[in-house]
């Protein structure tokens, strides 16, 4: 009966994880580019990358990424015979690597938040790609299922990553000339 209410709760707070997936490395991006900026500039810009990020990364990103998980649970304990099905267990996998990304980016939110600079912007950029590859292949996973040859998958996987860094280098080159 609350099926589909759970599920779609779910997908509310997958949809906002991912939002906050794909925007905090444009705020670490800003982060590290203000570093380059004059004294007074940086002095001004840095505090506030600083704020948002925390503001984002705790009051969104991590709570939407708890509730997802809750509510994925929740169904899977209403629908356990998905656990029998590979699919399902390729989603797991994702899902595995998805968590994976948001606890590495966390560990470069806390450096940022220390004025840590490991990482380059373009570096960063790359990074910020990870959630996409990620949230294709789960909803494509997930609504196509059994049905997704698993070789079109990966060649389609392939291709988008490949379509990413070379957009992410276009943008770098167009952003150098410019």
């Amino acid at each position: 009966m609350y099926y589909n209410y759970l599920k779609a709760l779910h997908l509310i707070f997958v949809i906002t994880w991912f939002a906050g997936l794909f925007y905090v490395p444009r705020l670490f991006i800003y982060h590290i580019e203000a570093n380059k900026k004059q004294k007074n500039e940086a002095h001004i810009l840095i505090p506030q990358l600083k704020i948002m990020a925390r503001r984002l990364w705790y009051i969104i990103t991590w709570p939407s990424a708890i509730l997802a998980t809750l509510f994925a649970i929740w169904l899977i304990i209403l629908v356990p015979s998905w656990l029998s099905q590979g699919w399902m267990h390729t989603k797991i996998f994702f899902v595995a690597l998805l968590i994976l990304y948001h606890l590495k980016t966390h560990k470069m939110f806390l450096n940022l938040q220390k004025d840590k600079m490991k990482y380059t912007s373009m570096y960063v950029r790359i990074w910020n790609e990870g959630a996409t590859l990620l949230l294709f292949s789960i909803v494509f996973l997930v609504i196509l299922k059994d049905s997704l040859s698993w070789i079109w998958g990966l060649i389609g996987f392939i291709a988008l990553g490949l379509v990413l860094i070379l957009g992410i280098r276009l943008y770098n080159k167009i952003r150098k000339d410019g």
